[in-house]
Protein backbone atom coordinates (compact mmCIF):
# COMPACT_ATOMS: atom_id res chain seq x y z
CA UNK A 1 0.00 0.00 0.00
CA UNK A 2 1.03 3.54 -0.06
CA UNK A 3 0.42 6.65 1.57
CA UNK A 4 -1.76 7.44 4.44
CA UNK A 5 -3.39 3.77 4.11
CA UNK A 6 -0.22 2.44 3.61
CA UNK A 7 1.01 3.75 6.75
CA UNK A 8 -2.08 2.46 8.78
CA UNK A 9 -1.40 -1.16 7.59
CA UNK A 10 1.97 -0.66 8.74
CA UNK A 11 0.75 -0.43 12.42
CA UNK A 12 3.12 2.36 13.79
CA UNK A 13 4.93 2.59 17.35
CA UNK A 14 3.21 5.66 17.91
CA UNK A 15 -0.30 4.78 18.71
CA UNK A 16 -3.10 6.53 20.74
CA UNK A 17 -4.32 5.04 23.62
CA UNK A 18 -8.20 6.43 24.43
CA UNK A 19 -9.16 5.79 28.00
CA UNK A 20 -12.64 5.02 27.24
CA UNK A 21 -13.61 5.38 30.85
CA UNK A 22 -13.14 8.51 33.46
CA UNK A 23 -12.63 7.59 37.14
CA UNK A 24 -14.75 9.14 39.53
CA UNK A 25 -15.95 8.65 43.13
CA UNK A 26 -14.26 5.47 42.87
CA UNK A 27 -16.05 4.25 39.77
CA UNK A 28 -15.56 4.46 36.03
CA UNK A 29 -18.04 5.63 33.43
CA UNK A 30 -17.50 4.91 30.03
CA UNK A 31 -17.76 7.55 27.35
CA UNK A 32 -19.47 6.95 24.11
CA UNK A 33 -17.70 6.64 20.84
CA UNK A 34 -19.50 9.79 19.25
CA UNK A 35 -17.54 11.98 21.57
CA UNK A 36 -13.87 10.85 20.46
CA UNK A 37 -13.13 11.97 16.93
CA UNK A 38 -12.51 10.31 13.86
CA UNK A 39 -8.99 9.96 14.22
CA UNK A 40 -9.23 8.91 18.10
CA UNK A 41 -11.22 5.85 17.37
CA UNK A 42 -9.23 4.80 13.75
CA UNK A 43 -6.47 4.55 15.94
CA UNK A 44 -7.88 2.63 18.88
CA UNK A 45 -8.70 0.30 16.16
CA UNK A 46 -4.62 0.31 15.24
CA UNK A 47 -4.51 -0.56 18.82
CA UNK A 48 -6.54 -3.74 18.97
CA UNK A 49 -4.80 -5.08 16.14
CA UNK A 50 -1.01 -3.84 17.68
CA UNK A 51 -1.68 -5.16 20.75
CA UNK A 52 -2.46 -8.28 19.51
CA UNK A 53 -6.14 -8.43 21.14
CA UNK A 54 -8.73 -9.97 18.98
CA UNK A 55 -9.34 -8.84 14.81
CA UNK A 56 -13.01 -8.30 16.00
CA UNK A 57 -12.50 -6.14 18.19
CA UNK A 58 -10.57 -3.90 15.82
CA UNK A 59 -13.34 -3.92 13.01
CA UNK A 60 -15.91 -2.59 15.79
CA UNK A 61 -13.60 1.03 15.90
CA UNK A 62 -13.49 1.17 12.17
CA UNK A 63 -16.68 0.58 10.83
CA UNK A 64 -17.38 2.99 13.75
CA UNK A 65 -15.17 5.74 12.07
CA UNK A 66 -17.41 5.01 9.15
CA UNK A 67 -20.51 5.39 10.27
CA UNK A 68 -19.88 8.42 12.42
CA UNK A 69 -17.72 10.40 10.07
CA UNK A 70 -18.95 8.91 6.36
CA UNK A 71 -17.54 11.68 4.43
CA UNK A 72 -14.22 12.10 5.59
CA UNK A 73 -10.80 10.78 4.84
CA UNK A 74 -10.22 8.73 8.27
CA UNK A 75 -13.62 7.29 7.32
CA UNK A 76 -12.14 6.09 3.85
CA UNK A 77 -8.71 4.90 5.38
CA UNK A 78 -11.50 2.78 7.91
CA UNK A 79 -12.79 0.96 5.15
CA UNK A 80 -9.34 -0.97 3.91
CA UNK A 81 -8.58 -1.42 7.64
CA UNK A 82 -11.91 -3.21 8.04
CA UNK A 83 -11.36 -5.62 5.15
CA UNK A 84 -7.79 -6.14 6.27
CA UNK A 85 -9.04 -6.63 9.98
CA UNK A 86 -11.79 -9.27 8.81
CA UNK A 87 -8.93 -11.16 6.70
CA UNK A 88 -7.19 -11.35 9.80
CA UNK A 89 -10.37 -12.32 11.91
CA UNK A 90 -10.79 -15.13 8.63
CA UNK A 91 -13.91 -13.43 7.41
CA UNK A 92 -13.18 -13.77 4.36
CA UNK A 93 -16.74 -13.40 2.62
CA UNK A 94 -16.83 -10.45 4.76
CA UNK A 95 -13.54 -9.29 3.80
CA UNK A 96 -13.83 -9.61 -0.03
CA UNK A 97 -17.31 -7.57 0.64
CA UNK A 98 -15.75 -4.57 2.14
CA UNK A 99 -12.46 -4.86 -0.48
CA UNK A 100 -15.08 -4.99 -3.13
CA UNK A 101 -17.22 -2.23 -1.56
CA UNK A 102 -13.81 -0.06 -1.40
CA UNK A 103 -12.89 -0.73 -5.21
CA UNK A 104 -16.24 0.38 -6.31
CA UNK A 105 -16.46 3.54 -3.65
CA UNK A 106 -12.50 4.62 -4.67
CA UNK A 107 -11.93 3.09 -7.86
CA UNK A 108 -8.90 5.22 -8.69
CA UNK A 109 -7.44 5.43 -4.96
CA UNK A 110 -3.52 4.60 -4.21
CA UNK A 111 -5.12 1.94 -2.54
CA UNK A 112 -7.42 -0.09 -4.98
CA UNK A 113 -4.44 -2.49 -6.01
CA UNK A 114 -4.04 -3.41 -2.14
CA UNK A 115 -8.30 -3.84 -2.15
CA UNK A 116 -7.75 -5.97 -5.07
CA UNK A 117 -5.27 -7.57 -3.54
CA UNK A 118 -7.25 -8.71 -0.59
CA UNK A 119 -10.10 -10.09 -2.41
CA UNK A 120 -7.74 -12.45 -4.19
CA UNK A 121 -5.77 -13.31 -0.67
CA UNK A 122 -9.14 -14.24 0.89
CA UNK A 123 -9.82 -16.57 -2.02
CA UNK A 124 -6.24 -18.22 -1.82
CA UNK A 125 -6.49 -18.52 2.34
CA UNK A 126 -9.10 -20.56 2.08
CA UNK A 127 -8.30 -23.32 -0.45
CA UNK A 128 -8.42 -26.51 0.94
CA UNK A 129 -6.80 -29.93 1.07
CA UNK A 130 -6.04 -31.40 -2.16
CA UNK A 131 -8.43 -33.87 -1.53
CA UNK A 132 -10.89 -31.56 -1.26
CA UNK A 133 -13.58 -29.97 -4.38
CA UNK A 134 -11.05 -27.23 -6.03
CA UNK A 135 -13.99 -24.43 -6.57
CA UNK A 136 -12.07 -22.17 -4.43
CA UNK A 137 -8.95 -22.20 -5.71
CA UNK A 138 -10.00 -21.52 -9.26
CA UNK A 139 -11.73 -18.28 -7.92
CA UNK A 140 -8.48 -17.29 -6.23
CA UNK A 141 -6.67 -17.55 -9.64
CA UNK A 142 -9.16 -15.25 -10.97
CA UNK A 143 -9.06 -12.60 -8.23
CA UNK A 144 -5.01 -13.37 -8.51
CA UNK A 145 -5.51 -12.43 -12.39
CA UNK A 146 -7.68 -9.66 -11.96
CA UNK A 147 -4.52 -8.33 -9.83
CA UNK A 148 -2.02 -8.79 -12.30
CA UNK A 149 -3.43 -7.81 -15.52
CA UNK A 150 -5.17 -4.75 -13.78
CA UNK A 151 -2.20 -3.27 -11.53
CA UNK A 152 0.74 -5.06 -13.01
CA UNK A 153 3.12 -2.20 -11.48
CA UNK A 154 2.14 -2.65 -8.02
CA UNK A 155 3.68 -4.13 -5.14
CA UNK A 156 1.03 -6.73 -5.18
CA UNK A 157 1.62 -7.68 -8.54
CA UNK A 158 5.00 -9.93 -7.99
CA UNK A 159 2.85 -12.11 -4.65
CA UNK A 160 -0.56 -12.50 -6.82
CA UNK A 161 2.11 -13.69 -9.18
CA UNK A 162 3.91 -16.67 -7.28
CA UNK A 163 0.34 -17.08 -5.37
CA UNK A 164 -1.39 -17.94 -8.71
CA UNK A 165 1.62 -20.34 -9.72
CA UNK A 166 1.07 -21.92 -6.37
CA UNK A 167 -2.98 -22.51 -6.73
CA UNK A 168 -1.98 -23.26 -10.45
CA UNK A 169 0.00 -26.38 -9.28
CA UNK A 170 -2.90 -27.45 -6.48
CA UNK A 171 -5.22 -27.63 -9.40
CA UNK A 172 -2.62 -29.77 -11.19
CA UNK A 173 -2.11 -32.33 -7.62
CA UNK A 174 -6.03 -32.47 -7.69
CA UNK A 175 -5.76 -33.96 -11.34
CA UNK A 176 -3.06 -36.01 -9.81
CA UNK A 177 -4.93 -37.48 -7.19
CA UNK A 178 -7.64 -38.53 -9.18
CA UNK A 179 -5.78 -40.30 -12.04
CA UNK A 180 -3.66 -41.91 -9.22
CA UNK A 181 -7.02 -43.27 -7.64
CA UNK A 182 -8.45 -44.57 -10.99
CA UNK A 183 -4.84 -45.92 -12.11
CA UNK A 184 -4.71 -47.76 -9.23
CA UNK A 185 -7.78 -49.44 -9.67
CA UNK A 186 -6.57 -50.14 -13.30
CA UNK A 187 -9.06 -48.12 -14.60
CA UNK A 188 -6.21 -46.83 -17.38
CA UNK A 189 -8.63 -44.67 -19.76
CA UNK A 190 -9.79 -42.49 -16.69
CA UNK A 191 -6.61 -42.50 -15.30
CA UNK A 192 -5.09 -41.56 -18.88
CA UNK A 193 -7.90 -38.68 -18.92
CA UNK A 194 -6.39 -36.90 -15.87
CA UNK A 195 -2.78 -37.43 -16.41
CA UNK A 196 -3.80 -35.70 -19.91
CA UNK A 197 -4.80 -32.95 -18.39
CA UNK A 198 -2.00 -32.45 -16.57
CA UNK A 199 0.81 -32.64 -19.49
CA UNK A 200 -1.63 -30.33 -21.67
CA UNK A 201 -2.76 -28.09 -19.26
CA UNK A 202 -0.41 -27.67 -16.43
CA UNK A 203 2.80 -28.49 -18.19
CA UNK A 204 4.40 -25.46 -15.55
CA UNK A 205 3.59 -27.29 -12.57
CA UNK A 206 5.98 -29.59 -10.45
CA UNK A 207 3.32 -32.44 -11.37
CA UNK A 208 4.40 -33.05 -15.19
CA UNK A 209 6.97 -35.32 -14.58
CA UNK A 210 4.96 -37.77 -12.55
CA UNK A 211 1.93 -37.39 -15.00
CA UNK A 212 3.64 -38.71 -17.86
CA UNK A 213 5.05 -41.47 -16.02
CA UNK A 214 2.23 -42.70 -15.21
CA UNK A 215 0.77 -42.12 -18.75
CA UNK A 216 3.32 -44.75 -19.44
CA UNK A 217 2.22 -46.78 -16.57
CA UNK A 218 -1.47 -46.80 -17.85
CA UNK A 219 -0.75 -46.69 -21.35
CA UNK A 220 1.26 -50.50 -20.70
CA UNK A 221 -1.61 -51.12 -18.81
CA UNK A 222 -3.73 -51.07 -21.92
CA UNK A 223 -1.18 -52.27 -24.32
CA UNK A 224 -0.96 -49.49 -26.40
CA UNK A 225 2.97 -49.33 -26.65
CA UNK A 226 3.23 -46.35 -28.86
CA UNK A 227 1.60 -44.08 -26.63
CA UNK A 228 3.55 -45.42 -23.69
CA UNK A 229 6.72 -44.78 -25.57
CA UNK A 230 6.36 -41.24 -26.44
CA UNK A 231 4.92 -40.54 -22.96
CA UNK A 232 8.78 -41.75 -22.22
CA UNK A 233 10.14 -39.93 -25.05
CA UNK A 234 9.07 -36.56 -23.45
CA UNK A 235 9.64 -37.61 -20.09
CA UNK A 236 12.97 -38.58 -20.84
CA UNK A 237 13.80 -34.96 -22.81
CA UNK A 238 12.34 -32.40 -20.34
CA UNK A 239 13.13 -34.61 -16.87
CA UNK A 240 15.88 -37.05 -17.29
CA UNK A 241 17.26 -36.49 -14.00
CA UNK A 242 13.93 -37.18 -12.38
CA UNK A 243 13.56 -40.84 -10.79
CA UNK A 244 10.03 -40.89 -12.73
CA UNK A 245 12.09 -40.76 -16.17
CA UNK A 246 13.95 -44.00 -14.67
CA UNK A 247 11.21 -46.02 -13.46
CA UNK A 248 9.34 -45.60 -16.87
CA UNK A 249 12.81 -46.47 -18.62
CA UNK A 250 12.57 -49.55 -16.66
CA UNK A 251 9.20 -50.00 -17.29
CA UNK A 252 9.64 -49.77 -20.85
CA UNK A 253 12.93 -52.06 -20.85
CA UNK A 254 11.94 -54.95 -19.11
CA UNK A 255 9.16 -55.16 -22.31
CA UNK A 256 11.66 -54.91 -24.72
CA UNK A 257 10.75 -51.20 -25.44
CA UNK A 258 12.60 -47.62 -25.56
CA UNK A 259 11.61 -44.42 -25.25
CA UNK A 260 10.91 -42.79 -28.64
CA UNK A 261 7.93 -40.74 -30.73
CA UNK A 262 6.08 -42.94 -32.09
CA UNK A 263 2.57 -43.00 -33.94
CA UNK A 264 0.22 -40.06 -34.35
CA UNK A 265 -1.31 -40.21 -30.89
CA UNK A 266 -2.35 -36.51 -29.14
CA UNK A 267 1.30 -37.40 -27.27
CA UNK A 268 3.01 -37.70 -30.60
CA UNK A 269 1.17 -33.71 -30.79
CA UNK A 270 3.02 -32.92 -27.40
CA UNK A 271 6.62 -34.44 -28.26
CA UNK A 272 6.52 -31.91 -31.39
CA UNK A 273 5.74 -28.95 -29.54
CA UNK A 274 8.27 -29.91 -26.36
CA UNK A 275 10.77 -31.62 -27.90
CA UNK A 276 10.80 -30.00 -31.71
CA UNK A 277 9.93 -26.44 -31.33
CA UNK A 278 6.41 -27.57 -34.05
CA UNK A 279 3.20 -24.91 -32.59
CA UNK A 280 2.00 -24.72 -35.99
Amino acid sequence: MAGGTSGALRIGAALLVLTLGACGGGGTQERPLDSYTAEEIYKQGELQLESGAKPKDAIRYFQEVERLYPYSEWSKRALIMTAFSQHKAKEYEEARSTAQRFLDTYPEDEDAPYAAYLMALSYYDQIDEVGRDQGITFQALQAMRSVIEQYPNSDYARSAMLKFDLAFDHLAGKEMEIGRYYLKRRNYTAAINRFRVVVQDFQTTTHTAEALHRLVEAYLGLGLNDEAQTAAAILGYNYQASPFYQDSFNLLKGRGLAPEAKGDSWLRTVYRQMVRGEWL
